[in-house]
């Protein structure tokens, strides 16, 4: 039995200064609305110096200390899988500054989970948030999506 598959690695983070948290508007066609800056895990890249190097594309801001707090992943059709890792972290410093992902800002979490959230983005806080949850998985049954939380 093959145990190999192709998996595309990316991940976000959820940087955060007491109950006030980094938020991204993305603006792109296939993802947008608010969710937490993050990108692609480049080949031979540490996953996090990865996350480092995303948020400061992103934000400006240079985070350290960034923990690894969970995950949302599925099987796509062609059999690959993709991953994302979550992080989360209270150090940072540097100036805020946007994009072209999008506008970035920080805001309430209360407020975050009223805001227009990019798809995915409501269950994907909850792996954040909660400590007995650290996936946010995806598969097909009968050519149907399902999500679950673990």
């Amino acid at each position: 039995m093959n145990r190999t598959e192709v998996v595309t690695i990316t991940n976000m983070c959820m940087v955060y200064d007491g109950n006030t948290v980094l938020v991204q508007e993305k603006t792109d066609d296939d993802y947008c609305g608010v969710t937490f800056p993050g990108g692609h895990v480049e080949k031979g890249e540490s996953f996090t110096d990865a996350v480092i190097r995303e948020v400061f594309e992103e934000t400006g801001l240079r985070i350290s200390s960034p923990v690894l707090c969970g995950i949302k992943d599925w099987s796509n059709d062609d059999g690959s899988r993709y991953m994302v890792l979550f992080y989360k972290t209270n150090k940072y410093e540097g100036k805020l500054s946007s994009s072209n992902e999008g506008e970035v800002y920080w805001m309430e979490i209360d407020d975050m989970k009223k805001a227009n959230l990019a798809d995915g983005m409501e269950k994907m806080l909850e792996v954040f948030l909660k400590e007995n949850l650290s996936e946010y998985f995806f598969y097909k049954e009968n050519n149907k999506w399902v999500d679950v939380l673990k």
